[in-house]
């Protein structure tokens, strides 16, 4: 806690016979394959901001704050940086070491009570509750789902940790690394261009269960693309 692609997967095949004219060209899904939703699906679906947030955040101590928190039925979201938060569990890549402002605390534990691990798994980090937005009103808690878009690539992570209240852009070593962004501590995240959406009303229990967040964000993606 600190101051600061998919592609649509499709297969078809028709056999033919020597008499018959060719069957029409559509894809069909393979057996045991899911359409997976890509980047641009899911930016499509938040052109338009509703501003749930009392006020806006700064992406960095000492920014102006220009980021206001939106929010749908189903979603809030938010356009920021992305600042890497290696707080957690000690591992090779995240230490006091390698990050000088490393917190061995995070605000949500795994289910045997041991902090996160930033490392490996891919989550995000919140604002800390104030009169500007409480996460916990809209529905959000740890372990909510969310989908954090980088250019053409998402990621799907869960709520693992809270930042300063007026700061907001923060996600995991694991979060970074699977965006293909920089994951180092110091040097790495990106200034701006990345999209965080969290689903409301979401949680993965336990926390740490990386696939279960990878399944249950791709079926909430579907359903917030549809609005329904």
């Amino acid at each position: 806690m600190r101051v600061q692609s998919l592609t649509l997967v499709v297969a078809g095949a028709a056999l033919l016979a020597p008499t018959t004219l060719p069957a029409p060209a559509a894809p069909l899904t393979a057996p045991g394959e899911r359409n997976r939703i890509t980047a641009a699906d899911l930016l499509a679906r938040m052109r338009d901001c509703t501003q749930i947030s009392k006020g806006r955040y700064r992406t960095d101590a000492g920014t102006a704050a220009t980021v206001p928190v939106c929010g749908t039925e189903q979603a809030v979201f938010w356009e920021a940086d992305l600042d890497i938060d290696c707080d957690g569990r000690p591992t090779a890549h995240c230490n006091r070491t390698a990050d000088p402002a490393f917190s061995a605390a995070t605000a949500f534990q795994q289910s045997d009570g041991r902090h996160l691990d930033a490392e490996t798994l891919p989550y995000v980090v919140v604002p800390g509750p104030s009169s500007r937005w409480n996460h916990w009103a809209s529905g959000i808690e740890g372990g909510a789902v969310a989908a954090v878009i980088y250019k053409d690539r998402v990621q799907y992570a869960v709520v693992g940790d809270t930042g300063p209240r007026d700061i907001i852009g923060e996600a995991s070593y694991a979060t970074a690394k699977g965006l293909g962004v920089n994951p180092d501590p110091l040097v790495g995240g990106v200034p701006s261009g990345v999209t965080y959406i969290v689903f409301k009303d979401s949680a993965i229990k336990p926390i740490e269960d990386r696939d279960a967040a990878q399944e249950e964000g791709e079926r909430l993606a579907a359903q917030f693309i549809e609005g329904g």
